[in-house]
């Protein structure tokens, strides 16, 4: 099995949908970090996992910069961006997101 790592950053802002009181119901930004974890058993005719250039420019070109409740059709909590991203990406198999120091949600596929 061949595995790949690929981190990157990117500037958002989001709110989110709760049911209780809460500052971050308010739009708020974050500088998000997310590792994207992948797998797979064969390599492309390339040699590769998946290319990390790919797995940049789709995550980035939707979220960098931009308001994530205009892009992303769901509550844009850090657990949903994890599965989303997971979902985006070739052969995905873990995301962590972290949205602030401490404050870090993964999604797994089993």
């Amino acid at each position: 099995m061949y595995y790949i790592k690929k981190r990157i950053e990117i500037s958002g802002s989001h709110r989110l949908e709760l049911p209780y009181e809460s500052k971050c119901t308010r739009t708020h930004g974050h500088n998000w970090i997310m590792t994207i974890y992948c797998r797979a058993a064969q390599l492309t005719e390339y040699g590769m996992v998946t290319d990390f250039t790919h797995i940049k420019t789709q995550i980035t070109d939707m979220l960098d910069h931009h308001d994530f409740n205009e892009v992303l059709d769901f509550n844009p909590t850090a657990e949903n961006i994890a599965r989303w991203v997971c979902d985006m990406v070739p052969n995905c198999y873990r995301v962590d997101v972290q949205e602030s120091e401490g404050n870090i949600a993964s999604y797994e596929r089993d």
